[in-house]
């Protein structure tokens, strides 16, 4: 067993559950106040160097596996925020003249 693996796989996992949060809390509310773009751009830039690397090397196995589907979860929650930021931004901009 692949301890370092499954410790990878178990933190990315657990970074993901914070994000299906994110996004209601986007949808209840309407607003980006309180987002930032840049962090939200850093971590979808992050998952995706880790996806990379999922590549650059050889997968062990199913978990390998696992890790992987993980990592692309986690990118696709933070890129649906991302297009959320950008129209709720959109309508705030438009309110505002």
């Amino acid at each position: 067993m692949n301890l370092p693996l499954i410790l990878e796989t178990i933190m990315i996992a657990l970074f993901g559950f914070s994000w299906p949060n994110n996004i209601l809390t986007t949808l209840k509310n309407k607003s980006t106040k309180g987002k930032s773009l840049m962090f939200l751009l850093l971590i979808d830039t992050g998952y995706v160097c880790g996806i990379i690397a999922k590549f650059m090397k050889e997968i062990d196995g199913w978990f390998g596996w696992l890790s992987v589907a993980v990592y692309i979860l986690n990118f696709v929650m933070v890129s649906t925020d991302l297009i959320l930021y950008f129209y709720y931004r959109s309508k705030e901009k438009k309110a505002e003249k």
